[in-house]
């Protein structure tokens, strides 16, 4: 196992995760829910090669990414597994308990990383449903844009990866950087043995965003952007996107994003935003990674 075993962090300070069960009966006073909130543990996060124990909880994040999407996230989740050559998921680091019966049936996934090679998987029905996803929503653009990226993802010329980044909101945004290196080696080696996901031209993304919601009539205009990112690193690749888009997924999500955010009361719309990055921008991204997410 230890040879299966990637560190991805050594020390990181999160808030506990799903901690105010008390919160839904409403049997917790305001006072003790703001002491909760204000509350920081200390979580160790290991990286780990995908392996079938991972299902459920790579399931549950994919459905916090595509909320009520006909994208079918069994199926992507099933694809996500058997290239476990490529990619890797966050867990707590192991903690030794004599007094534990716990198997690795409970291990949590907290996030994980991968690509999806749309261009080699062409025709399988995840791949369509992301396609049809992504198109349907960037047909409400602006004229050309559509156009544009159809293109591109028809083109087998210049092969086009999915890129999947996803994590609970409580994992710090550190724990990206060497999930993100470690997929960069393992895309390279994918590409000199002659793997799935080999090289491609272009990363598609698709990130959880929210923006403040405005009330005032008179400020509708500025209302879109300042994007708020769930995961903090993917601003660096919307910064390096040519071809970008947000559509609004309000009426599928009781939450901003599936998480507890503290934006002081203000009402935020949820959105997913649509990014497509050239492949030759990603050493750009990397560099930006360690300026800014190096411990």
């Amino acid at each position: 196992m230890a040879d299966r075993k990637r560190r991805a962090a050594a020390e990181a300070e999160a808030e506990e995760m799903e901690r105010d069960s008390g919160d839904e009966s409403g049997s917790v006073s305001s006072e003790e829910s703001e002491e909760e909130i204000d509350e920081v543990v200390k979580v160790d996060f290991e990286a780990h090669i995908i392996s079938d124990d991972d299902y459920s909880g790579i399931k549950k994040l994919l459905k916090q990414l595509f909320l009520k999407a006909s994208v079918n996230t069994a199926e992507l989740t099933g694809i996500i597994i058997q290239q476990n050559h490529i990619g890797s998921v966050i867990r707590q680091a192991e903690i030794l308990d004599e007094n534990s019966d716990d198997d690795e049936d409970d291990i949590e996934v907290f996030g994980f990383i991968t690509l999806l090679h749309l261009t080699e998987r062409q025709g399988t029905d995840t791949v369509e449903q992301i396609k049809e996803l992504i198109l349907s929503q960037c047909e409400k653009q602006p004229k050309g844009t559509f156009e544009q990226l159809k293109e591109i993802l028809n083109d087998d010329k210049k092969p086009v990866g999915f890129l999947i980044s996803e994590r609970f909101i409580n994992v710090p945004p550190q724990i990206a950087l060497p999930l993100h290196k470690q997929l960069q080696i393992e895309l390279a080696a994918a590409q000199r043995t002659n793997k799935p996901c080999g090289k491609c031209h272009y990363y598609l993304m698709i990130s959880k965003t929210c923006v403040e919601v405005v009330n005032d009539p008179r400020q509708r205009g500025n209302q879109q952007k300042k994007l708020m990112f769930a995961n903090a690193e993917d601003e660096f690749f919307y910064e390096q996107a040519t071809l970008k888009f947000d559509y609004s997924v309000e009426e599928e999500s009781d939450s901003c994003l599936s998480g507890r955010w503290s934006f002081d009361d203000i009402p935020m719309k949820p959105l997913r935003t649509v990014m497509l990055i050239p492949a030759d921008r990603m050493n750009i991204i990397m560099d930006k990674l360690k300026e800014y997410l190096s411990v």
